[in-house]
């Protein structure tokens, strides 16, 4: 198994869908279209594919000519993020990438105010709302921080790596995704929203083609929502085992203290202290697997619970209930039309 399919919690495809209604766009378009369904909105302990978060997202987008979900005080046309792409690809380095794209924004985009600021070490971008009041989720503070995080890392072809970001809002519901979302420290109650890097990588070139971005432009906002997972040191090694593995029936935390060259009980001492298991990590992996695989339509659930390491059915359903709240035939029936 090579670990490619990951999980979003629905809380954001909650939040987007209750604000398009309430903006008057059509729910039953939105949810076809997303290959979404109200049964599993309405479960909060779901989570969604990547590919059906994008397509919702692409959904509104096109529906209220707005990229900035409708949570915005004043829309951000369809198109705009396009323009700017463009515009700042032509940039020599990654400084000229964030000069170019916060005037950009701040000349088109009125429900937003962009700030580059370069410290002695340290580089920030600020984000502000100018009716934050509109965005009570923080969807759309999420969603541009991470717009504005990944997209420059691609056009560098190299990960920028965050020291800290900043909310203003505090500790919220959905916390949990941040680390999933941002590979870094977070902070809440904070006087901006912002996120800061080494002051040194901003002198990284700008590296994608012409050709590369109009492909990557297709694919918008997929490529956003890759994991670029924020985990202690333990954890991570334990995951990069764990995904990497084509038979999760039989590993175990007996092999993988082997391979890290440590003991089983210092191991599960290592984990625990950075707030985990073996067998939490293990069925993280297995989790976002199976939503997946359930979303093949064609790959019977038996088959799915024997990929994922479950010799019996039932065995892979009361797992399968226990990590997202609804049965494995449920959740693709939802899925289904």
């Amino acid at each position: 198994m090579r670990y490619k399919h990951h999980s979003i919690s629905v809380h954001f495809a909650q939040a987007i869908v209750k604000r398009a209604i309430e903006r008057g766009l059509d729910e039953a378009q939105l949810l076809n279209e997303s290959g979404l369904s109200k049964a599993l909105l309405v479960n909060n302990e779901v989570r969604i594919t990547p590919e059906q978060l994008s397509r919702l997202m692409q959904s509104v987008w096109r529906s209220a000519d707005d990229e900035y979900l409708c949570f915005g005080s004043e829309p951000s046309r369809h198109g705009v993020f396009n323009l700017m792409a463009k515009q700042v690809s032509h940039s020599a380095s990654l400084r000229q990438v964030y000069r170019r794209g916060t005037r950009f924004y701040n000349l088109v985009a009125r429900a937003t105010q962009l700030k580059f600021e370069e410290r002695e070490k340290y580089a920030r971008f600020y984000l502000t709302l100018t009716q934050p009041e509109l965005d009570p989720q923080h969807v759309l503070i999420d969603f541009l921080l991470l717009l504005w995080h990944r997209f420059p890392s691609w056009l560098i072809g190299q990960r920028i790596p965050l020291r800290q970001i900043g909310f203003m809002h505090a500790k919220p519901v959905h916390y949990e995704e941040y680390r999933l979302m941002f590979p870094c420290e977070v902070v809440y109650e904070q006087q901006s929203n912002y996120f800061e890097f080494e002051h040194a990588i901003l002198s990284a070139p700008v590296v994608q083609t012409q050709q590369n971005l109009n492909d990557y432009l297709q694919r918008c906002p997929l490529d956003w929502f890759k994991r670029q997972s924020y985990f202690p040191v333990f954890t991570r090694k334990v995951l990069n085992y764990l995904e990497a593995t084509d038979d999760m029936a039989s590993i175990s935390m007996t092999d993988i203290a082997q391979q890290l060259h440590t003991t089983i009980r210092t191991l599960r001492r290592k984990l625990l202290e950075e707030g985990t298991s073996f067998q939490e990590l293990k069925d993280s992996v297995r989790r976002d697997e199976a939503i997946h695989y359930l979303s093949q339509p064609d790959l019977p659930i038996s088959q799915v619970g024997r990929l994922l390491g479950f010799t019996e059915p039932a065995t892979f359903a009361r797992a399968f209930k226990s990590w997202t709240g609804v049965a494995p035939s449920m959740y693709r029936k939802s899925k289904i039309r």
